[in-house]
């Protein structure tokens, strides 16, 4: 029964501190902040979180795992087009989800030497999936051949846009494009050019299916 316990409340307390982090940001919210929104004591928060490093690590296994599941997962009979288009969708949402970490990213990396390795080594890992998603476009004749080092920029940009795509929503609010599913339209306004007539195709006939939004989104936290 105490084990149970122990896990509800360690799941509530990362709940708690993602919605608080949400709102006014990860230095504006201590231990304290989130075990009063919570109704519990200093110390039984402290008992399963010692530091505020030790949270946003939870956190960022958590949003890791729950990534990482978006990437591997396919459903049957999907084209590559389709797969990454519902990648990026969820992409999207994922950062509303956990916006904190895209908007306090240069702060967390600085203060929190853990995590920024961590988010290294995930760039890392996200840049060869992200080659391997090209390299199917490319086997499914859906992609010109083009220079190596080309393929290599369009990705890289692609990674810039995901990691501050909500802080440039802040700081040039009065801009477009800040609507939901602007970011997966600016990623597919980028590949745009280097896809052939087949792939084209498939990128307009996945649009109309799927729109640029989840259609039903659930319950943010």
């Amino acid at each position: 029964m105490d084990k149970t316990t122990k896990i509800r409340t360690k799941d509530k307390i990362l709940l708690t501190a993602i919605k608080l982090y949400n709102e006014v940001g990860v230095q504006g919210v201590t231990s304290r902040h989130i075990a009063g929104e919570m109704g519990i004591s200093h110390g039984n928060l402290d008992y399963h979180y010692k530091t505020k490093e030790d949270i946003i690590l939870a956190i960022y296994d958590k949003m890791r795992a729950e990534m990482s599941d978006y990437f591997i997962i396919r459903k049957e009979n999907h084209s590559s087009i389709e797969h990454v288009h519902l990648l990026l969708i969820q992409l999207e949402e994922f950062q509303y989800r956990y916006r904190f970490i895209n908007l306090d990213v240069l702060e967390i990396t600085r203060a929190y030497p853990k995590i920024s390795m961590l988010l290294q080594k995930t760039s890392e890992y996200r840049k060869q999936q992200m080659d391997e998603l090209f390299q199917e476009f490319l086997a499914d004749g859906y992609m010109s051949k083009i220079e190596t080092g080309i393929y290599e920029e369009i990705q890289h940009i692609i990674r810039i846009i995901i990691t501050f795509w909500l802080s440039q929503r802040e700081v040039l609010a009065t801009e477009k494009f800040t609507e939901r599913g602007a970011m997966v339209k600016g990623i597919w306004a980028i590949i745009n050019p280097y896809l052939t007539k087949k792939g084209k195709e498939e990128k307009e006939k996945t649009l109309t299916n799927y729109g640029y939004i989840i259609q039903e989104r659930s319950n943010e936290v």
